[in-house]
């Protein structure tokens, strides 16, 4: 594989972080994993949450701490998706939101990369010492059920949100 790496964000990155953001925008797709970059104002205000909530004592209220990657092209630098590591759980991440929330560019997407980036962000679990790692999707995403399958995970439970069916599955690191 060795398509991708994960970075973590940084100033230089604002170009490619809106373009990001305004794809999503366009589509009208959910931007999970992203640390929030839908609803921020401008890159100044993402980038300030996003170092908050890194840390325990900074962390914003009512959110866990957490480490939010860009998964980049190995070959151009391309940003392809995002993805955010929680590194504990609240009431409800261990029922909807789990360990691990992400998401790719519509353009990049059904090329493999989805299950790629998770399998670097369990290799950044591991060293969070999170041995066993939650992953939610709803039970219609069948695209990201695959990508959480092919992660090693097993599915535990389906729990009902209104018309929604969340699914939990778990992956226990070595």
């Amino acid at each position: 594989m060795n398509r991708l790496k994960l970075v973590l964000p940084t100033p230089e990155y604002k170009e490619k972080l809106m373009d990001y953001k305004r794809e999503f925008i366009e589509s009208g797709d959910s931007m999970d994993g992203t640390a929030g970059l839908r609803n921020a104002e401008t890159f100044d205000e993402w980038y300030s949450a996003f170092c908050n909530n890194l840390k325990e004592e900074t962390v914003r209220d009512g959110l866990v701490p957490a480490t939010t990657y860009m998964a980049l092209s190995t070959d151009d630098s391309r940003l392809i998706g995002m993805i955010d590591i929680r590194h504990r759980l609240n009431e409800y991440l261990l029922n909807y939101g789990g360990h691990i929330g992400y998401s790719i560019r519509k353009s990049e997407r059904q090329q493999g990369y989805a299950t790629e980036m998770l399998a670097l962000a369990l290799k950044k679990c591991a060293e969070l010492n999170i041995k066993k790692v939650l992953i939610t999707c709803d039970k219609d995403n069948v695209a990201s059920a695959k990508t959480i399958i092919n992660n090693d995970a097993k599915l535990e439970s389906e729990i009902p949100e209104g018309s929604r069916i969340t699914q939990r599955y778990w992956i226990t690191l070595d």
